[in-house]
């Protein structure tokens, strides 16, 4: 996808549709090994300061 210029919006949409696409086939993600937010740090209560109040 290297000139988009002369493509009209549309045609720019699809062209960068298609690219997403053909780049997820290619490089799928791998799975994760690990449940989804188990890594977010946890907030202590007293720290959020006055947020809780």
């Amino acid at each position: 996808m290297a000139n988009t210029s002369t493509l009209s919006k549309e045609d720019r949409k699809k062209a960068k549709r298609t690219a997403r696409k053909k780049r997820a086939t290619e490089h799928p993600l791998k799975p994760r090994e690990y449940a989804r937010g188990s890594k977010k740090q946890k907030v202590k209560k007293l720290a959020r300061g006055q947020a809780k109040r």
